[in-house]
């Protein structure tokens, strides 16, 4: 798919969200909140630090699931993350998600955290983008200011939620299947949580359904999603 075709993907998709959305409270990116560290990396990104789609845009909405607060739902169908707050509450951020092939869906846990990661593309990302093996951390890194690295029984699911170089897919299905969000977003969720925060990942095309929030109590979840 050309950029142009994602674009207005993203474009079309905005589009018809905003014409069904209950008011919604946007929150302005707090700069206050970042490390001296993050502010002169990100002065020094290459990419074109485009807008948000307005419907992607970080905002506290009404949340009707029953996750815990402080939890995070990953809605990759409509290409939203949610931090859980209190009294029905969350934050709802636009993210960029996998392509349908490459995609993982279950319960994990935050099983580790980092400030500008470096990048270990996999084998499959290595053979398939023709990528070195090694990234080193940086403000045009592939995986931005911050990772999230997802644990499932233990293990490593090799699902990460993390920055991106390439805000203007937000809203897309893109990805090598790992959660993007802008650095700015994912800067304010990793103020947010803390390890071991419970991350669900709603199973694509199912909807928000029964199964989900069974799967969601019962701890469930697929296997690994990409090589």
């Amino acid at each position: 798919m050309s950029s142009l075709k994602v674009k207005l993907g993203i474009l079309a998709a905005g589009l018809m969200l905003s014409g069904c959305m209950q008011a919604t409270t946007y929150e302005a990116t707090n700069t206050t909140n970042f490390k001296p560290r993050d502010k002169e990396l990100l002065a020094k990104i290459r990419y074109t630090n485009v807008p948000i789609a307005e419907p992607f845009r970080r905002a506290i909405v009404e949340y009707h699931r029953k996750e815990a607060p402080g939890s995070i739902v990953v809605d990759s169908d409509n290409h939203y993350l949610y931090y859980v707050l209190n009294e029905g509450k969350a934050i709802r951020y636009g993210i960029t998600v996998g392509e349908e092939a490459m995609a993982w869906s279950g319960i994990a846990k935050v099983g580790s955290m980092t400030e500008w990661p470096p990048w270990h593309p996999t084998k499959g990302e290595i053979e398939r983008l023709g990528v070195p093996t090694f990234v080193a951390p940086g403000p045009d890194n592939p995986m931005g200011s911050r990772a999230l690295y997802l644990y499932s029984g233990g293990k490593d699911t090799l699902f990460r939620i993390h920055g991106t170089n390439q805000p203007e897919y937000i809203g897309a299905s893109i990805s090598s299947g790992c959660i993007r969000m802008t650095n700015e977003d994912v800067i304010d969720l990793y103020n947010r949580v803390k390890l071991g925060t419970i991350v669900v990942v709603l199973e694509p095309h199912r909807g928000d359904s029964p199964y989900n929030s069974t799967l969601a109590l019962q701890g469930g979840g697929n296997s690994l999603m990409m090589q």
